[in-house]
């Protein structure tokens, strides 16, 4: 796969089209929403949905990390889709997530579907995490530099063969959001409020290809939708 080099707050960062990104200068790796035991937590609900989320995301989240080899990763909230996801957890899945932690330092950030720590894993727990200046949280809109997650952010952009809807990563100056990395995630399009409200002076998009990220910008992804 190939990588998109950006400079955010100063700093290099590549953009991986599995939807993680890579500091290069400080080795951190940032994921957001694994939303882990999504499956789990449908399945109680009546859902037909086979609850092998975790074993699959947790699968990309060890070849990210095998790529990258980073001395430390974070993962930006919601990254069990409820309070006892983490609970939930089967032993395979349990497994993998050890071996990852056992590559590199694991930091969980709170989010709004997993306020409290997951206690019986390996990593530590924080509200926010901080790598100097800039500021890894859940939700974007404090202050910047700040990278973020939640918003699950998604483009559609018109081609001949009649458009393409893809996860993607937005970015401006001071603001980097990155897509949901859970197998059953669903998006958020860029142009929703909630989205194109944190990038008032506009941004670029990287939507998540097979093995490469399509550039676009948040104001073409507006003109595609509306042509």
């Amino acid at each position: 796969m190939s990588a998109a080099p950006i400079t955010f707050a100063a700093e290099r960062v590549m953009l991986d089209p599995s939807g993680v990104a890579f500091f290069p200068a400080r080795r951190l790796l940032v994921v957001a929403d694994l939303h882990l035991e999504k499956g789990s937590s449908l399945a109680a609900r009546g859902s037909a949905l086979p609850p092998y989320d975790s074993r699959a995301t947790l699968e990309r989240l060890w070849r990210a990390v095998r790529l990258w080899r980073p001395a430390r990763l974070v993962a930006l909230g919601d990254s069990f889709h409820d309070r006892e996801g983490h609970a939930r957890l089967e032993a395979d899945a349990r497994t993998r997530l050890g071996a990852i932690a056992r590559e590199t330092e694991l930091v969980w950030v709170l989010g709004n579907h997993d306020p409290t720590p997951p206690t019986t894993l390996p990593g530590t727990a924080h509200a926010e995490w901080r790598e100097q200046a800039i500021a890894l949280r859940h939700q974007g809109g404090g202050g910047t530099p700040e990278i973020c997650g939640h918003h699950h952010p998604q483009a559609r952009i018109a081609t001949r063969g009649g458009g393409i809807q893809r996860p993607c990563f937005v970015v401006s100056p001071s603001r980097l959001m990155l897509p949901a990395f859970g197998a059953y995630t669903g998006g958020l399009d860029v142009r929703d409020p909630a989205i194109a409200g944190l990038f008032r002076r506009g941004a670029r998009l990287f939507l998540l290809g097979r093995e490469r990220l399509f550039r676009f910008t948040l104001a073409e992804a507006r003109a595609s939708a509306e042509a």
